[in-house]
């Protein structure tokens, strides 16, 4: 597994501010996460470009569809070099596994993870879509069937990563946004750990945004967090 535990999420509109923000950090402190809006504005060539710098690519464009329309989806995005990508659980175990089955085909295989329950969700959310179990029941139920389908892992709040270790045998990748080094601001987070609670809790990879693509010194920002948890 790579050293790196840090994906920084470009939360921009366009390739630019990207670009800029790039070229202020370094491809060892940090992995980039590339969401719909920027994909939707810069589209694949940016993808491209900073995988070309070395960048480690997370893909974050929860693919949910028919199997075949995510299948050939992931094949694309991964010829354009990333290292992770993912799909909703809620798109059901045939999703699931015909999605993991072409990332198997591929001579060279991004991370395929899926979502769980976003983590801007609450109980009350999920009430409000029709999914009466708890919110933890519900994350622990959507990240079994991913690990049954053939998924690496799965993206789920740092609040229910222990939980996922404790109950899903190893190997099982954890990435946990809503990260918020101690004294950032939540946003619309509502539920978040500090990077090293998340680590103990069992976290393979934090996604942080704000607090990094927002400091004065990006580049500075990443090397204390890095620094407080030991990279």
């Amino acid at each position: 597994m790579s050293p790196i535990k840090i994906f920084t999420a470009l939360d921009y509109d366009n390739a630019q501010s990207a670009l800029d923000f790039a070229a202020k950090v370094t491809p060892d402190q940090t992995g980039l996460k590339i969401g719909k809006e920027l994909f939707t504005a810069a589209g694949p060539a940016l993808v491209e470009t900073l995988a070309a710098r070395g960048f480690k690519i997370f893909l974050d464009l929860k693919f949910h569809d028919i199997p075949v329309t995510v299948a050939k989806a992931l094949t694309a995005a991964a010829s354009l070099g990333v290292y992770m990508f993912n799909v909703h659980c809620l798109g059901g175990p045939v999703m699931l596994q015909t999605a993991a089955e072409a990332v198997a085909r591929l001579s060279q295989r991004p991370i395929l993870i899926g979502v769980t329950v976003l983590t801007s969700m609450d109980a009350a959310q999920l009430q409000a879509v029709g999914v009466s179990a708890k919110l933890e029941d519900e994350v622990l139920r959507l990240a079994r069937l991913a690990k049954e389908s053939g998924l690496d892992g799965v993206v789920c709040s740092a609040r229910e990563a222990q939980m996922l270790t404790d109950a899903i045998p190893a190997p099982f990748i954890k990435v946990t946004p809503g990260i918020r080094p101690q004294g950032a601001a939540l946003n619309d987070q509502k539920r978040v750990m500090t990077p090293q609670e998340a680590l103990k809790a069992g976290a393979d990879y934090l996604v942080i945004g704000r607090p990094i693509t927002q400091a004065p010194d990006p580049q500075a920002a990443l090397q204390a967090i890095n620094a407080q948890i030991g990279i």
